[in-house]
């Protein structure tokens, strides 16, 4: 048998429409994970904002990996050890907060949580909608600081912009064309413009676990549905795109799965893996 790895992105396709895996779902990677298969969790999140999904599907148990960060940091769930980690420098993080204020986007950071026992969300100006959102789902608090400069004195993982959709992919290129040489940037959802170290994305991150674990390319399949997703896609021997997915993500994909709300992520371990 060959061990195959499938990667999977949270939101939108491995957890449904109200962010839960259902049990069809979870059935179905606990029994590939008990065939010796693994399994990754790659998402845009901070690390904490995967542990939920980690403990419910017993990854460690298992011998699991988490991609956090869109691809900053990459965490072996046996033993919580991170076995790849890229920062974004400060100096970026202060450039792309005066472009906030200045087009009036949302804009928060993340530091190492092992460094407090409450992790929070560093926000540098007033929360918007599509804040809460993302720390409702993280389950991590938001605070603003008067200095956000001040504040991140050190390099971190990542930066998450807030625009709304309409305006969100105009924003994201001018900021390419203004800093695409020197940093990666991204939209994971039509309002989340995120920015990281040049060198991080999911595709190169799952690169480096293969390259580390000596799982051959051909053995891995990667399922996706938002715009971070379409490196990860079109990089896997097998690329799937959820029924639910971008067209950005469709266009690359090699299959094209059932919805999140209908079991998607089964249908690929039926086909791809338990009748490989």
């Amino acid at each position: 048998m060959d061990k195959k790895l499938l990667v999977l992105d949270i939101d939108g396709t491995l957890t449904n429409s109200k962010k839960e895996i259902t049990l069809p779902t979870k059935n179905a990677l606990r029994r590939i994970m008990e065939e010796g298969h693994l399994v990754m969790l790659a998402s845009g999140r901070p690390t904490p904002g995967v542990r939920r999904y980690e403990e419910e599907l017993e990854m460690a148990k298992y011998g699991g990996y988490l991609l956090t960060y869109n691809g900053a940091r990459i965490t072996r769930c046996s033993d919580n050890k991170d076995i790849f980690t890229r920062k974004f420098s400060k100096e970026y993080v202060h450039k792309l907060y005066d472009y906030c204020c200045e087009k009036n986007m949302g804009i928060v950071t993340y530091e190492d949580f092992e460094d407090t026992a409450d992790p929070y969300v560093i926000c540098g100006r007033e929360p918007d909608k599509y804040l809460e959102w993302e720390a409702k789902i993280n389950g991590l608090p938001l605070k603003p600081v008067k200095n956000f400069k001040e504040r991140i004195d050190r390099d971190v993982y990542k930066v998450l912009m807030t625009a709304d959709p309409e305006i969100s992919e105009g924003l994201e290129k001018e900021l390419q064309g203004m800093y695409g040489q020197y940093f990666n940037i991204t939209r994971s959802e039509p309002f989340f413009v995120e920015a990281m170290n040049s060198e991080v994305d999911k595709a190169k991150a799952i690169e480096k676990v293969i390259d580390i674990l000596g799982i051959e390319h051909k053995n891995v399949i990667a399922c996706g549905d938002g715009f971070n997703d379409t490196s990860m896609v079109k990089y896997a021997a097998i690329g799937v795109a959820m029924a639910n997915a971008q067209n950005a993500v469709k266009r690359v994909a090699d299959f094209i799965t059932s919805s999140n709300d209908e079991d998607g992520i089964v249908k690929v371990i039926d086909r791809f893996i338990l009748c490989a």
